[in-house]
């Protein structure tokens, strides 16, 4: 979350190595010290926020990673080298390959982060449609454990299927103006990412896990240049993209072994000149730009689901499939987001008789709703308020801070990213507190093939949904946008009425009060109705083959080594691991967070 006590290191990592460690509440202390990072690990969580079986599952997902870089490493070397041909120069005849490849290389490598233990797909993984893959932890603590174990983030880790096909963030003043308009595109669920230099929202976005330190943790971009400078592909990525890696590194080694946090509030400890500081960049962008292609491509994003076959029409969907569909983009309003692309709004008479006027639907309006989420205390962030191992506090804020999405972006806030149309925006941002962007439907239900779906009783793959993972299941996040308004109960999560069940039939209060999405709330769904929607959404998962529907063709899909879940019903699947909410009285939104102008209204601050 960028704000920090912290302790300037100029010394190895080995120097900080007598810093005291933090005991692991759930862990045997022989295993406080990993063994893939030097240094003690960060756990400032009461026993039950870290799931048991965390470090296994970590040890496994690496495992899975590294299995698909070499996969990618293969398809490198076999790949006939494309050369420059032409006026503009193109890599020809091989220049798509190389780049969504060479995009695999960087999204897959572990070298990518100070400890060399976390890769861009350590949280986004094939076999969830590039979402977290680990059920323990979409269960419990929501976030992913970064390079620095056990640093974690705030928010669920965003699926990155057909994320390239968002728009540079843009306001439409004439839209909605009495907010001041409606912002549509920029990517990540706070809308960070805005696209505004590198033309793509993706590029932009796949730039900012390299150096947030609770991800991957580098503490300055330069490190990207540093560590693919090393690699083996070094040379293929100098093929693609002529890049100039004659840098002085200086002693970028020892502070790229480093993870973010603990060189104060600089972004640039490593003391390049001007001129190698530019090469570095010119690096960095051309990172974003090749996993952006890697996501855009059929590796990540193919129209491969079982709609997009029956649009061909050589799928028919089955009586609960077609009846969902007909609630997806009727009574069940989901439409008015989640953009189909082929439905027409009728008034009453009107027949639609015309084809279908969008092949390739994204399901989604590229734009950013408060849903009225309750605020979710096993978010891991919440409990960050002490020093780690290098003296960084990643959140000093504790049990105050307020996850406020696209405002605090507009904001320039804690744990988002400067604003670079803050002079015009900022005035804006109340009008926008508890936005978060309108994911894609699409891979929304994709599971691993030995566990073919998110609902309990399964055999399933445990999920989670929305940003802040509150939602466990499919069935869940219907009801949710079914009856949050039929059964609200002013009580936070964890403390619903005896006789009430959470979820079901008591939805907390919401997080962020403002701004709340009426569209959803009270849709008169039967239960029946709710599950012919999630019936719909299992036909948006890519991987569909005809003539084989019981084989994924999903590439990597076969990856997932880890082990099914069983047992308990969708409606009320994860409550087990509730736990009740902080106060919210005791503990009023920070002033940092809800104390900037303008400042969000019903919020209390000291």
């Amino acid at each position: 979350m960028r704000r920090h006590t912290s302790i300037l290191v100029t010394t190895s990592v080995a120097a900080v190595l007598g810093i005291v460690s933090v005991p692991l509440a759930g862990f045997t202390e022989a295993r406080a010290q990993r063994v893939d990072q030097p240094l003690p690990a960060y756990n400032p969580y009461p026993p039950g926020i870290l799931p048991p079986d965390l470090e296994s599952e970590l040890l496994r997902v690496r495992r899975e990673v590294q299995t698909i870089f070499q996969r990618y490493a293969a398809e490198w070397r076999a790949l006939p080298p494309p050369t420059l041909t032409g006026n503009p120069p193109t890599l020809f005849p091989t220049g798509y390959e190389a780049v969504r490849i060479l995009g695999g290389l960087l999204n897959f490598d572990e070298n990518m982060s100070p400890f060399r233990n976390q890769a861009c797909a350590s949280c986004h993984l094939p076999y969830t449609g590039f979402s977290g893959p680990i059920p323990s932890v979409n269960l419990t603590m929501v976030a992913y454990p970064g390079t620095f174990r056990f640093r974690a983030g705030k928010r669920v880790a965003q699926r990155y299927t057909y994320s390239p096909r968002f728009p540079v963030l843009h306001l439409n003043g004439a839209k909605n103006p009495a907010v001041g308009g409606t912002f549509t595109g920029g990517n990540f669920w706070d809308g960070r990412a805005t696209g505004y230099k590198l033309q793509s929202a993706d590029a932009e976005q796949a730039q900012h896990p390299p150096v947030d330190t609770q991800e991957m943790g580098f503490p300055d971009t330069a490190c990207i240049a540093l560590r693919i400078s090393q690699a083996a592909y070094r040379p293929f990525f100098e093929r693609v993209w002529g890049v100039d890696f004659d840098i002085n590194f200086g002693n970028a080694e020892q502070i790229c072994s480093t993870p973010g946090g603990a060189f104060g509030t600089t972004s640039t400890p490593n003391a390049l000149s001007a001129i190698d500081r530019t090469k570095a960049n010119n690096i960095f962008d051309h990172w974003g730009q090749s996993i952006s292609f890697l996501e855009s491509s059929n590796d990540v994003s193919p129209f491969t689901s079982k709609f997009d076959a029956f649009l061909r029409g050589a799928y028919t969907l089955t009586a609960d499939e077609a009846a969902g569909r007909a609630l997806f983009d009727g009574k069940g309003n989901c439409n008015s987001c989640h953009l189909d692309g082929v439905s027409t709004k009728l008034t009453p008479g009107q027949t639609d008789t015309g084809t279908d006027n969008e092949t390739e639907p994204l399901f989604t309006c590229f734009g950013y709703a408060n849903l009225g989420l309750p605020l979710n205390p096993r978010v891991a962030i919440f409990y960050q308020s002490t020093p780690d191992g290098v003296g960084f506090t990643p959140n000093p804020d504790g049990f105050r801070f307020r996850d406020l999405g696209f405002g605090t972006f507009l904001r320039s806030g804690p744990g988002s990213a400067p604003n670079p149309n803050a002079s015009t925006w900022q005035s804006l941002a109340a009008a926008h507190d508890g936005q978060m962007q309108t994911s894609t439907a699409r891979n929304v239900a994709m599971t691993p093939p030995q566990c073919p779906t998110t609902e309990a009783p399964g055999p399933f793959f445990q999920k989670e949904f929305f940003h802040n993972g509150y939602i466990k299941s499919l069935k869940q996040l219907v009801h949710f946008y079914n009856t949050r308004d039929v059964f609200p109960f002013n009580v936070t999560s964890g403390n619903c009425p005896a006789g009430k069940t959470e979820k079901v039939d008591c939805w907390p209060m919401p997080e962020v009060p403002d701004n709340l999405d009426m569209t959803v709330g009270k849709l008169g769904l039967t239960d029946q109705e709710e599950n012919q929607i999630v019936a719909f959404m299992q036909t948006l998962t890519d991987g569909f083959n005809p003539a084989n529907p019981t084989v994924s063709t999903y590439k990597n899909i076969d990856t997932f080594t880890g082990q099914c879940m069983t047992g308990g019903n969708a409606s009320t699947q994860g409550n087990q691991t509730l736990i009740p909410t902080f106060s919210l009285t005791q503990f009023p939104c920070a002033t940092d967070v809800c104390g900037v102008a303008p400042v969000p209204s019903p919020f209390k601050i000291p």
